[in-house]
């Protein structure tokens, strides 16, 4: 067992222990979520007044078109809506993970300062979610908005699929903020052109999609992306500052890696 783990701990940057030291933060961090779920669960009755609150705010500034472009979307290029239904379903969780792993792997130097950013923006997201729970646009037909993504799988998936994330967890946007907060790295690391452009697109795509299948509210992507913005500030200026040898945002492989 001994020599397996040895070897097998060859591949990895920092061996086993340090591998599974980010395996416990990013679950330990989905355990807490969970537990954030089961207090929202019992706010619906707050989860849509606040929802109306939003789009009360977002018609007195005289934006709220997520209904009338999704309703036009549907109407003119309804293919455009199936893709944003697809992406919803399958990229959000698969396109993360692969990278944090691949950058973990890849480009270890750099995945600390990307862990804590992540780390931090989770925590705040779990206060929106648990002092503003917030129901998506989808919630709302009688607003003009149809559920796309229950369209797309079915009713009955959707329904399942409700059991595994937070259904009130519009405030704020992380699909947004994790768009943001592996795009703009990934475009700082890769260095063909092209996947530079992919990489700094893909958060605006991502809100696209997340407003055309009415599962947020462009406020809720705004929101997203300053969580995004606060959390890159917090990383670098104070916990970077605090262990710069292990935490610091760097681009090329140290010499030698302090494990976080």
């Amino acid at each position: 067992m001994g020599r397996a783990w040895y070897w097998s701990s060859r591949w990895l940057p920092n061996g086993w222990t340090d591998a599974l030291r980010q395996l416990l933060l990013f679950g330990g961090a989905y355990y807490v979520y969970r537990i954030v779920r089961g207090f929202s669960d019992g706010q619906a009755n707050a989860a849509y007044a606040n929802a109306r609150d939003i789009a009360s705010l977002e018609q007195s500034m005289g934006l709220f078109f997520e209904a009338d472009l999704q309703s036009w979307l549907l109407t003119n290029v309804p293919w455009v809506v199936d893709g944003a239904n697809w992406m919803y379903v399958n990229t959000h969780f698969v396109i993360t993970t692969v990278f944090l792993i691949w950058l973990y792997l890849a480009r270890n130097a750099s995945y600390y300062w990307v862990r804590n950013v992540f780390m931090i923006a989770m925590g705040l997201a779990l206060v929106g979610y648990a002092i503003y729970p917030t129901a998506p646009p989808r919630f709302l037909s009688y607003l003009g908005f149809e559920d796309t993504v229950a369209g797309f799988v079915g009713a009955e998936a959707a329904g399942k699929a409700n059991v595994l994330y937070n259904p009130f967890a519009a405030v704020p946007s992380m699909h947004v903020a994790f768009a943001l907060m592996i795009g703009i790295p990934a475009a700082r690391i890769v260095k063909p052109r092209a996947l530079r452009v992919a990489w700094l697109s893909y958060p605006f795509i991502v809100s696209f999609v997340v407003v055309v299948t009415a599962n947020h509210w462009w406020i809720d992507a705004a929101l997203g992306a300053l969580v995004a913005a606060v959390s890159a500030v917090a990383a670098t200026a104070a916990l970077a500052r605090f262990r710069p040898e292990a935490w610091s945002w760097r681009t090329q492989t140290a010499t030698a890696e302090a494990s976080a």
